[in-house]
């Protein structure tokens, strides 16, 4: 058989093309958005605090004080002592405690936080640190992942972007949960009004 006959074999046998479905809006918001966001960030081990804006260098001292190096995405937090910015391989990031970054908005049917380039120096930065600090306005939250998507889709965003929800686990192994795996041992969001 030639290979314009099996060609042709294969044309005269495809299936009809068929349309993707329409899928229903998925707009169920069942009670409160920044409730559900705590909850679930806490059951994959993060946490979710409620806090002022003037407030959060204070609270970031009292519970991350301790830590030697810090990294911050906001120019307007004066508390970070390392310039990430100013260092070309991702590598030189191995030894940052503390990673502050301001974000898009979060998820609350997921507790996921969005993260894109334009808010990172480096895309390495929120995984390599020891403990991550998410900042994102308390209004800026939506229901679920379709929204999610929809918001990104409105900002016409198709850069580099990345959903954080909790610190890094793994329980492949003989099931048992271990937090700080491979990455962040902690991950705190800030929701800010």
């Amino acid at each position: 058989m030639s290979r314009e006959s099996i060609l042709a074999q294969i044309r005269k046998s495809k299936p009809e093309l068929v349309g993707l479905p329409i899928l229903p809006e998925c707009h169920i918001v069942e009670g409160d958005l920044t409730e559900q966001f705590k909850k679930t960030l806490l059951l994959v081990g993060g946490q979710a605090i409620e806090i002022s804006e003037g407030d959060i260098e204070l609270h970031i001292k009292k519970m991350f004080g301790y830590l030697k190096l810090t990294a911050c995405n906001d120019g307007t937090l004066n508390f970070s002592n390392i310039d990430t910015c100013s260092i070309d391989d991702p590598r030189e990031l191995r030894d940052i405690d503390l990673a502050v970054l301001r974000c898009r908005f979060g998820v609350a049917e997921n507790g996921a936080v969005w993260l894109t380039d334009s808010d990172l120096s480096h895309r390495a930065l929120p995984f390599i640190t020891q403990h991550c600090v998410l900042i994102i306005p308390k209004n800026g939250m939506v229901w679920n992942m379709h929204e999610a998507y929809q918001r990104i889709k409105q900002e016409n965003y198709n850069g580099f972007g990345v959903f954080i929800s909790g610190p890094s686990k793994t329980a492949d192994i003989e099931q048992s949960l271990v937090i700080g795996a491979h990455g962040p041992k902690s991950l705190t969001v800030f929701l800010t009004t």
